[in-house]
């Protein structure tokens, strides 16, 4: 994998890791293990990281491309299962869902066989709903080495309680101004509960659909919009949060313990 360069700053390498890495993206689909979803891979590329990722409620795998798409050109296989996307999904089967995401990243040559995932370089996240499942995934599974949640949303079985049994790195991405899942009553909760090492990060002018891109009918029923600037700053940190604990890349720690322009870090108790 190549290495980005070493940032002056925390503004640097906000410039550098919103931008697409050195790598080709390619774009596929999970249909041939029959789940809905999609897959985004660099062009080649052996003992690659992984993560898979969940979706929002009600949302389309594909408003999470441009993230998706933009870990790829960083060297990172990104799945996003499109199933589960009902008024009332089952949280416990969309987690089952990611584990089966992620297993296929692992255990199928990719890219016409010039893709593979080191199985101990693997990941989950999410967003919203999609959050609290990869938390739920990631319990016992013996892949997870890390999980990042974007404006995660509690669940039921409790993603509270997931959070508590794992021990692995957590980023949780807070949106400030999130009137669908307030911090206060998720991301906060959830980070505090860790039993492992935990990111809180605020993006301070974020809201809960700021995240997404493209529109959805959706959308009507949530507050927000999608944002450019959200999604920038996201693409930035969630890159270099799974470089650093997935690949050990020191050059991206600024953006992962150090103050970032535009959120702010809560201090680790």
């Amino acid at each position: 994998m190549a290495r980005p360069p070493a940032p002056r700053n925390s503004k640097d390498a906000v410039e550098q890791l919103s931008k697409p890495g050195p790598h080709q993206a390619l774009r596929g689909d999970l249909g041939m293990v029959g789940l809905p979803g999609v897959v985004f891979a660099p062009s080649e590329g052996l003992g690659l990281p992984a993560v898979a990722f969940g979706h929002d409620w009600l949302q389309p795998a594909e408003r999470y491309a441009d993230l998706l798409r933009h870990l790829a050109t960083w060297g990172i296989v990104a799945a996003a299962p499109g199933s589960h996307r009902g008024p009332l999904p089952s949280h416990a089967g969309f987690a089952a869902d990611l584990r089966t995401t992620l297993d296929v990243c692992v255990g199928v040559r990719l890219g016409e066989g010039k893709v593979s995932v080191d199985s101990r370089r693997t990941a989950f996240a999410g967003h919203g709903i999609g959050g609290g499942a990869a938390l739920l995934a990631a319990v016992g599974h013996p892949r997870a080495a890390a999980v990042v949640t974007i404006a995660v949303a509690q669940t039921r079985p409790s993603a509270l309680d997931a959070a508590r049994e794992l021990t692995v790195p957590v980023l949780h991405l807070a949106a400030g101004k999130d009137t669908v899942t307030p911090a206060g009553g998720h991301a906060e909760p959830i980070a505090a509960s860790g039993g492992g090492p935990v990111w809180l990060r605020t993006i301070d002018k974020a809201t809960h659909t700021g995240f997404l891109e493209g529109s959805h009918w959706s959308d009507f029923v949530l507050s927000g919009s999608p944002d450019n600037r959200t999604r920038r700053i996201t693409r930035a940190l969630v890159t270099a949060f799974l470089l650093d604990k997935l690949c050990g890349e020191d050059r991206v720690g600024v953006l992962v313990d150090g103050k970032v322009p535009g959120t702010t870090l809560a201090e680790r108790s």
